[in-house]
């Protein structure tokens, strides 16, 4: 097994100006993925109350002990849905068992008994609310009519010692391999927290301070502010990448979804996030680019004999999980590469054209191609409100070729879908 050596690539420098106006743009497109207050009244009193539904449930007989979110809104780093048409978003949820259920559960039966008594009870919740519902191999969705979906799945407390956030290390049920296996979402929380702690250095720019965050405990413990996950550097870039990715391979259609899933490319850019942070930078774009880099270095490649690799990934917080376990086919791998080089040098697209002073339309459409539709109008909004605050105060606007907002219409790129 051998760690795959970092792609060295030839970078064009950039100014600080082009740093800071890009960042403006980041601010713009992740700003767009934020809930409204509307919605995040919406997701939270849809949490709470399916975790009370739950909590009051007899069929699990007292074991089921606690109701907590993780996942991207816990993270800060969510988005929204890749399909267009849906104005939601989505929401994970656990429902956590006492130690004592691995027991009730142990037999060969038990895990697919599990996730079918939970199927059973927010059948229930679906069907008072007038809701629909999915079950899959490891949870259970419910779709709501504004488009929110929230996936829920039960993990049996099974605390181990012998690692790294250990305490809070559960069990889940998979219905296909009849089997627990390991995950630990309170300690993934914990791990993304700390290195989302880590404070980058840019020597060059006065220092910033981000907001840390705070989880209180309670029988169903209330997500965490929006403000303080956030607005945090390390969340930002997730965000990006991830819009990125959810732009380049396009709603899922047909039998193969070559998209990395969330917590792969979480994962990788939170632990390229801790290899490069602590290294001084000259802006948050250059840490930026250099996470991109690292990115396809944070995991394992082995060589099988046949000439294929298997890549492993080890979840941080339960080791025996192996988060790149769905990309080991040789044509997810390929497309995650090629996806790697296309958000690589759309990021650099984008920096051209404002180091160029092309306008806004060219910086739009820019956006557009690299990050969809959705992106280029939160940007040109941006960029048109900050051209009219700056006619108004009579300053020069870094963007000279454009007078005015142009809408683009950019087709969708399904790279990598069928």
């Amino acid at each position: 097994m051998r760690r795959d050596l970092l792609n060295i690539r030839q970078r064009r420098s950039f100014s600080d100006g082009s740093s800071t106006r890009f960042f403006a743009l980041v601010d713009a497109m992740a700003h767009q993925q934020m809930p409204t207050i509307t919605q995040l009244d919406a997701l939270q009193s849809s949490y709470e109350s399916t975790g009370k539904f739950l909590s009051e449930r007899e069929e699990f007989g007292g074991l089921l002990t606690q109701i907590h979110s993780h996942g991207s809104r816990h993270l800060g780093t969510l988005v929204k849905p890749a399909d267009e048409s849906r104005d939601g978003f989505d929401i994970d949820l656990i429902a956590r068992f006492d130690p004592r259920a691995s027991e009730r559960y142990g037999d060969p039966n038990g895990p697919s008994r599990l996730l079918s008594q939970l199927n059973k009870a927010l059948a229930d919740y679906a069907n008072a609310h007038g809701l629909t519902l999915q079950r899959h191999d490891r949870c259970v969705t419910l779709r709501y009519a504004g488009g929110m979906c929230a996936d829920i799945a039960p993990v049996i407390d099974n605390p181990m010692v012998s690692i790294v956030y250990g305490e809070t290390h559960g069990l889940i049920p998979d219905k296909v391999l009849c089997s627990f296996e390991s995950t630990n979402p309170r300690g993934y929380s914990k791990f993304f927290n700390e290195v989302a702690s880590i404070a980058a250095l840019f020597p060059a720019m006065e220092a910033a301070t981000f907001a840390a965050d705070s989880v209180r405990k309670a029988e169903i413990v209330p997500l965490p502010s929006a403000r303080d996950v956030f607005d945090r550097l390390l969340c930002r870039f997730v965000q990006v990448i991830k819009l990125h990715r959810n732009f380049k391979f396009g709603p899922h259609s047909g039998d193969v979804d070559l998209k990395p899933s969330s917590v792969f490319i979480t994962t990788l850019a939170t632990l390229a996030y801790k290899d490069q942070a602590p290294n001084p930078h000259n802006s948050p774009l250059e840490l930026l680019l250099d996470i991109v880099e690292t990115m396809p270095s944070m995991f394992y490649r082995e060589r099988l004999a046949a000439g294929n690799e298997e890549w492993h990934l080890p979840n941080p917080a339960a080791p025996r999980s192996n988060l790149a376990g769905e990309m080991n086919t040789p044509v997810r791998q390929e497309a995650f590469t090629r996806w790697i080089d296309l958000l690589f040098s759309d990021i650099e697209a984008i920096l051209i054209a404002i180091e160029a002073r092309e306008g806004m339309h060219e910086v739009v459409a820019c956006v557009a191609q690299g990050f969809g539709p959705r992106s280029a109008r939160a940007v040109r909004d941006a960029l048109f409100a900050e051209q009219q605050s700056t006619r108004l105060s009579g300053k020069a606007n870094f963007l000279t070729a454009a007078a005015t907002p142009v809408a683009v219409a950019s087709r969708q790129h399904n790279f990598f879908g069928s």
